[in-house]
């Protein structure tokens, strides 16, 4: 399997791994990626080699998931990033569970009962996807005050920590329009050496910067120069720097009143083909003056694929299955969740040259796994050679029966 190729050669870089751990992940990401319905210990005993007990005990031992996933990158990532963080809301019931409350779920647009994530993963620009980095739990309301912090500072300190390990992918943090705060953004400009890549309020007041000379007279010399109109830019401070038939960006210099300092702005106009009409307009801005607005707006977009890691973990690697309640087991599963979906791309997709890819399924990546599982079953049970048989490419086929690429 290629998975297990690259799962062994990550873990080959990494120091500090007793050898029954290293079978063990080797054993896992692929397991997850067969196991059909449900993800949690009791299929994995089902479906793997080790008992229920052997998985639970697994999972609560220590694995540094960032040194892993950095690794990971290294192998088949490009040298062209940026740094991705955005918290997820978990479903969870019980009430032992380690971290329960009420967080906000994107999906169903409220505040809902269970866990949330705050995931970090590192967009590459060139393959235009997201490798998983890591995922930590939220602390609920109720652990945040006895800490003395509030979820805005929580946020910045996950980033904080992990500085020195994030600085070596990029310099660049891209954030949802949520962490256009002055408290979010001040924090992680004082305390890192990152830019912040965000997306203002549609009704952000902004200011033009005033360029004209001093005039010479008693007083405070003059700072602004009106209020922005994104609807009517004033072309004498914005300048269209890219236009298509689907968009038109402008770039400016801008003083934003909630974020308290002057940003770099790329306004961008989202047209109507068959129209002249304008669709919408969205704000963009970055903390570095000196970054293009094309490149604003291209990191940003690269943000949303940290959404896709979060689709597919949902959906076919059991991010919400876990039958755990303490922290330690929640950690290991949630990242293991998330890494699967990343190791599943690398292996199976980015591996496909570039001009020949299509849409990334780890559905397919599920019933692929699935059948070669079904099929080793097989060999085993009914005592057939398997070097006899598994390079005739008629049990290939049956590898890729009922996926959607075959």
């Amino acid at each position: 399997m290629e998975s297990i190729t690259l799962v062994s050669a990550i873990l080959g870089k990494m120091s500090n791994i007793g050898k029954w751990q290293r079978q063990f992940i080797i054993h896992l990401i692929p397991l997850i990626m067969s196991i059909r319905g449900r993800i949690n210990f009791m299929q994995m005993s089902r479906y793997g080699t080790y008992s229920m007990t052997s998985y639970r005990n697994n999972f609560d031992k220590t694995f540094d998931f960032g040194a892993f996933n950095t690794e990971h990158i290294k192998i088949k990532g490009t040298a062209y990033h940026v740094i991705i963080f955005d918290p997820s809301h978990i479903r969870k019931s019980g009430k032992s569970t380690f971290g329960k409350g009420r967080f906000w779920s994107g999906c169903d647009n409220q505040s809902k009962l269970g866990l949330e994530i705050g995931g970090i993963a590192i967009g590459d620009i060139e393959h235009h996807t997201a490798f998983h980095y890591e995922a930590i739990q939220t602390p609920n309301a109720e652990n945040l005050k006895l800490s003395g912090k509030n979820l805005i500072d929580h946020y910045a300190d996950l980033i904080i920590k992990r500085k020195a390990a994030l600085m070596k992918f990029s310099t660049y943090l891209a954030v949802d329009a949520y962490f256009s705060k002055k408290t979010y953004v001040d924090k992680i400009l004082d305390n890192t050496d990152f830019n912040i890549i965000s997306r203002l309020r549609d009704d952000a007041v902004m200011y033009y910067v005033f360029n004209g000379h001093p005039t010479g007279k008693r007083g405070r010399p003059q700072c602004y120069d009106g209020k922005v109109d994104v609807k009517n830019p004033a072309m004498n401070y914005f300048k269209i720097v890219h236009q298509d038939l689907e968009i038109r960006i402008f770039s400016a210099i801008i003083y934003v009143k909630s974020l308290q300092q002057k940003v770099k702005i790329a306004l961008v106009q989202y047209l109507d083909e068959n129209s002249p009409k304008i669709k919408s307009t969205k704000i963009y801005f970055s903390t570095d003056t000196n970054l293009s607005a094309w490149h604003i707006v291209k990191y940003y977009r690269i943000r949303f694929q940290i959404e896709f890691i979060y689709r597919d973990a949902n959906q076919f690697t059991g991010l919400e299955h876990c039958q755990a309640r303490c922290e330690e087991k929640l950690y290991f599963h949630f990242n293991s969740s998330l890494t699967t979906v990343s190791i599943a791309k690398s292996a199976h997709y980015l591996t496909i040259p570039k001009e020949q890819r299509e849409s990334f399924s780890m559905a397919d990546i599920k019933t692929i796994y699935h059948n070669q599982l079904l099929l080793e079953r097989f060999f085993d049970v009914f005592a057939i050679d398997p070097d006899t048989h598994k390079n005739n490419p008629k049990v290939k086929e049956l590898y890729y029966f009922g996926s959607i690429a075959a």
